[in-house]
């Protein structure tokens, strides 16, 4: 008896213990993390004065990582070498920062980390951290402060650089383009305001800059900026409004490169309107010549007739402002050959021309040979337009709504610059929706001067639609897809018919552009007419 109890009780401590232990083995969780890091200690210690060291540690509690830190780290002065900062992949338990570059003497310098340093679990980030520390005796404390908006967007680009650049006897102007400022910060990814911290009195430029590779230097191709006009004396207590522009590009003629038998590429860059280019030396008798632009890239098809039977020969390309002289080596290429195609083929609104266009330029169209019927096969008039830059046929017509609309083009409609034609029948096809199909918009411009320009845009900024208002504060938008637009107003101020952006060496603020406020903007519905009042504020 006495060893039956023995075994059962036995069993029952096993038992006990399998179940224990798989409890103790099911996982019950936890709360998740949501505190930040927090700093214990660094040294030196933040805003140290008569800093002399190169080398600078930043203890926490928990262990941390930096993510992002090329975009999120600003250092105000620029340093011109980079400090080392570690961990860069890995997790730890402090930051190192080590400088590489001279220090100036006497000067506050802040290390801004924005939102880089995150705990090594959950990520949290330790917000906005700056270390800062003077190689003199005294922390310049004083700051400016003000916000960035862009000149045609409704919200400008994250992380902008705001700089400052000492008004002293070795100040120009186009010190932006070859020296880093004196002072910098950034407005990060969520801000468009900023401050400029810990600087010292005095009178300054103060500039903003897209700078798409951080090194805080202006380049006009590829960068916005913006500025403020004149000089700027801190201390103040003024709140300064920046606004970013793209400036149109400097033109500048690019080396030439043969594409086809006799046809020859010249890239280049900002306004090619003035741009010419003229053989320098000899040519073929009876050498002819046709330049058309390509509507995708800043390039020149420089099509001639007939062929050099020289290796080489030098090109002048040449504006208002300057000449290049180019040395172009002929190569043996294939001919291109005439091939028309459609670029509007589809639907079309009632303001849409039907538009062909060719791959070698063309002279001459036989419109005997053209005929255009609705679905029905009734001959429906049109008329026709070329446009010789872009090498475009435009048609247009009177539609009608929900209509079929077929154009017939037989042989040798087209011919081109090398007298080639069409060899086949071309047929292209397009339709119109019902009217019931679009939307329609009136926007009443109240406290209005005029002329304005009048847009709606998608959700980047880009033209949709377009009316210019110059006798009546009143424009209406028909034949709208069904979408969300955004609706901005530009003030014509020079009354040319299109936005007109800045130029910082020129001191030219960009013309202003007023959004109509998104809470208010409906989306636009099929068959829905749709008012609104846009309310235009002096500035």
């Amino acid at each position: 008896m006495r060893q039956l109890l023995l075994r059962l009780f036995s069993v029952f401590i096993l038992i006990f213990c399998i179940m224990s232990c798989a409890n103790r083995g099911t996982p019950t969780g936890g709360e998740i993390d949501k505190e930040a890091p927090v700093i214990t200690k660094s040294n030196p210690e933040n805003f140290s004065t008569n800093f002399k060291g190169d080398e600078i540690k930043i203890y926490f509690n928990e262990y941390i990582k930096i993510k992002d830190l090329r975009k999120q780290l600003i250092i105000s002065p620029p340093m011109d070498t980079e400090p080392v900062i570690t961990p860069m992949s890995s997790a730890s338990k402090y930051i190192t920062i080590k400088i590489k570059d001279t220090l100036k003497e006497n000067t506050t310098y802040a290390f801004n980390f924005g939102e880089s340093i995150v705990d090594n679990n959950e990520e949290n980030p330790y917000s906005y951290y700056r270390y800062v520390f003077s190689t003199g005796d005294t922390i310049d404390s004083l700051s400016v402060k003000g916000f960035v908006k862009d000149a045609l967007l409704e919200e400008p680009d994250t992380f902008i650089s705001v700089m400052l650049y000492e008004a002293d006897s070795t100040y120009t102007d186009s010190i932006i383009y070859k020296e880093k400022p004196r002072y910098i910060t950034n407005t990060l990814d969520s801000l468009t305001s900023f401050s400029i911290d810990n600087i010292k009195e005095g009178k300054y430029k103060l500039i903003a800059l897209k700078d798409n590779n951080g090194d805080f230097k202006f380049k006009q191709k590829t960068e916005k900026i913006g500025f403020k006009e004149g000089f700027i004396t801190i201390p103040s207590d003024a709140n300064y409004g920046l606004t970013l522009f793209k400036e149109e590009t400097n033109f500048k003629a690019v080396k030439p490169k043969q594409e086809g038998e006799t046809k020859i590429i010249f890239p280049y860059e900002g306004n090619y309107e003035a741009m010419q280019i003229e053989v320098l030396g000899e040519t073929p008798e009876g050498y002819k010549t046709r330049i058309v632009k390509s509507a995708e890239t800043d390039t020149l098809y420089y099509w001639y007739k007939p062929k050099f039977e020289i290796d080489s020969t030098f090109f002048i390309v040449k504006n208002e402002k300057g000449i290049d002289t180019f040395k172009h080596r002929f190569r043996k290429l294939e001919k291109d050959s005439l091939v028309v195609k459609a670029i509007s083929n589809g639907t079309l609104t009632d303001f849409e021309d039907f538009v062909l266009e060719a791959s070698t330029p063309l002279t001459k169209i036989d419109t005997t040979k053209i005929t255009l019927m609705d679905r029905d096969s009734s001959v429906v008039n049109y008329s026709v337009k070329y446009d010789s830059i872009l090498n475009y046929y435009r048609f247009s017509l009177k539609k009608e709504e929900g209509q079929k609309y077929t154009f017939k083009m037989l042989p040798e409609t087209f011919t081109d610059f090398y007298e080639d034609k069409n060899k086949d029948t071309l047929d292209y096809t397009f339709r119109t929706k019902m009217k019931s199909d679009y939307g329609r918009i009136r926007v009443n411009l109240v406290n209005a001067k005029l002329p304005l320009i009048v847009q709606l845009v998608d959700n980047k900024g880009e033209v949709m639609y377009e009316q210019y208002a110059d006798k009546i504060p009143i424009v209406d938008f028909l034949d709208l897809d069904p979408k969300k637009y955004a609706l901005r107003v530009i003030h014509d101020e020079n009354a040319n018919g299109k936005f007109d952006t800045g130029n910082y060496l020129l001191g030219i603020q960009p013309e202003r552009v007023s959004y109509f406020p998104k809470e208010k903007m409906e989306d636009v519905r099929a068959n829905f007419d749709l008012t609104f009042s846009f309310t235009l504020l002096e500035e």
